[in-house]
């Protein structure tokens, strides 16, 4: 049956504006780092980013690397666009990065011309796509001239193969280095991604006062602690096909006793507000205006739903972001 988009997909979903851009995002966008790659279900992925573009989320992120295998979650967005989401395309913002190991040999990762240039094109053939809304450089190298990767992501946007261009990754001062680069080449720094949650507070840490006077827009990634902030270690075991449970990102070794006391100290005062962690954990980063977007993964549309409940609830309180610090300071 041929997919038709909501009525009401606009109806309840609130959007900030991208630092001083023109660009307005919606409060929580989909991510597809995991559960979209070759190895996963597509018929849960499609039904999924779906469910997202109904609820008001029109922005998807990607990047180059995104799987498993590499390229793969570009691949099965790049499907769903074609089948599903292309009448729709200009209501999208649709993003991608490159600056993680992609391809064997030395033009592979990090931040030269070359391999970002080629990068973008391979990102665009597998998405189907003649260009992106927003091209990032994935994380900061050090080894190559902040100009030269900076210079790359300028002439992907004077080529048209991208509308704007954004960092991640990149600490206050390294960002403010690419800024001003990226301003000498005639182009405007939109946004940052940063990963950010109640429990890794580092772009508090002058990022955020880099950000705002460059007018530039932040979009938080790991909102929930890779699952930390979710409830599911409240009990201070490892659910069978956690994250944790894989060892990955998320370490076995961090499900510390003092760490289970401070999630559900947390989870306490989202109950007093009639509220689940992850909600607590969202509208605190929603807190602050500085950030234009909640960078949600999802594996199901019933995920999915169940982290946007957050959006239907009041901001937290002086008193709840008060018992917070405390909980977080403590």
């Amino acid at each position: 049956m041929a997919y038709a988009a909501q009525d009401n997909r606009y109806g309840t979903m609130k959007y900030r504006r991208c630092g001083r851009s023109g660009l307005k995002l919606p409060e929580t966008s989909l991510g597809l780092w995991h559960n979209f790659g070759g190895a996963d279900d597509f018929k849960t992925g499609r039904e999924t980013i779906l469910c997202a573009f109904d609820s008001g989320i029109c922005h998807f992120d990607l990047a180059n690397n995104y799987g498993p295998p590499p390229g793969s979650a570009e691949i099965t967005f790049g499907k769903i666009l074609k089948n599903d989401l292309l009448p729709y395309r200009d209501e999208i913002v649709i993003s991608t990065k490159a600056g993680y190991d992609m391809w064997p040999g030395p033009y592979g990762e990090w931040g030269s011309r070359k391999y970002l240039l080629s990068s973008l094109d391979a990102s665009l053939k597998r998405m189907g796509l003649d260009y992106v809304d927003i091209f990032y450089s994935h994380r900061p190298d050090t080894d190559t001239p902040v100009e030269e990767t900076m210079s790359a992501l300028a002439d992907a946007v004077h080529q048209g193969k991208a509308l704007y261009a954004g960092i991640s990754n990149y600490d206050a001062g390294q960002s403010a280095a690419a800024f001003c680069a990226l301003r000498s080449f005639g182009v405007p720094p939109l946004i940052h991604q940063a990963s950010y949650s109640m429990l890794n507070r580092w772009i508090e840490d002058g990022l955020l006062n880099v950000l705002e006077k460059e007018g530039t827009g932040c979009i938080c990634f790991s909102p929930l602690a890779q699952g930390l902030l979710t409830g599911r270690y409240l009990d201070g075991s490892i659910p069978k096909g956690s994250r944790a449970s894989r060892d990955g990102f998320l370490k076995s070794s961090s499900i510390t006793p003092e760490l289970i006391k401070k999630l559900n100290a947390l989870n306490s005062i989202a109950k007093e507000g009639g509220r689940t962690l992850s909600s607590l954990a969202v509208l605190w980063i929603l807190r602050d205006k500085r950030n234009t977007s909640v960078l949600l993964g999802a594996s199901s549309p019933s995920q999915l739903k169940e982290n946007l409940t957050a959006l239907s609830q009041p901001p937290l309180s002086a008193e709840e972001l008060e018992k917070i610090e405390g909980v977080l300071k403590g």
